[in-house]
Formats: C-alpha cells, structure tokens, sequence
C-alpha cells in the first residue's frame, strides 16, 4: 500500500470519527460543517435518519442531540476501511433514561442499562461524509429493555 493510500484511509477514518465526535457532543454546527449536500444517514432497523443536508439538520436538531441518554458510551470492537469507507463494529451502552426517537421511536423510557452491538459504515466524499448506516442489535436492544 502507497503512503498515498494510507493517508487518505487516516482522513477518512478522521473524518467519520469528526462526525461522530460532533453529534455525540451536541455540536451541530461542527457535525453539518462534516457532511455533502447530499448526505443520507440511516440508522437500521429503525428506519430513522435523513436524506439531504437540509433534512439531517432537522433530523439531528430534533430527534438525536436532544435524545442522547446521559451515559452514553461506546467501546470499538473492530474497525477496518479503505480509501472510500470505514466500518467500525462497536459496543454501545446507556441507560434508556429518556426516548429516543432516533433508534427506538415510540419506546418510552425504561429506566434499564443496556449493552448492545452496533456496525456503522461510513462513506467519504472530499472530506465529507456522504452516507453514514448504522445496524443495531434490535432484539437484543428490545429484549434487554423488557
């Protein structure tokens, strides 16, 4: 692999990581600073997310920064990319002390700690992420809240 090869997998990785950091921090501005125009996030199997910048703003301003439960933490099992994407393969904890309309619509607060697998893959355009997917381990995240 060219040094070339390797720098841009480094800015892709340091793009999504960006992102991420941004949400997760409620900074909206720096996370809508990160993304194309056409961005699509999709968060799976909940049928969340948002197609455009126009929408993701939305979609981030009202169902996922102030829906992030307090304790949120994450810890990357696994992660591997190429010049276009990374794939982190992570596991999440919170305690569901809030909705969360962004993963688990219409599920009131149950108050429980869970601990559940999530993949994510992101795509990079210049820089700027152009698709972000997130697969959730549904029924274990269901089965651990009932």
């Amino acid at each position: 692999m060219t040094k070339g090869v390797q720098d841009l997998m480094v800015a892709v990785e340091r793009t999504r990581d960006q992102f991420v950091a941004a949400v997760r921090g409620g900074d909206l501005e720096r996370a809508m600073e990160l993304v194309t125009d056409d961005v699509a996030l999709a968060t799976l199997p909940a049928g969340t997310g948002a197609r455009g910048a126009g929408e993701l703003r939305r979609h981030l301003a009202d169902d996922v920064l102030p829906h992030h439960p307090a304790d949120l933490a994450t810890r990357r099992v696994s992660r591997t990319g190429d010049r276009w994407r990374v794939v982190d393969e992570e596991l999440v904890s919170f305690t569901h002390d809030r909705e969360l309309p962004w993963l688990l619509p219409g599920v009131a607060a149950t108050g429980r700690y869970v601990e559940v697998l999530a993949i994510s893959v992101v795509t990079v355009r210049k820089l700027r992420v152009a698709e972000h997917r997130t697969l959730w381990d549904h029924h274990g995240l269901l089965a651990q809240l009932t």
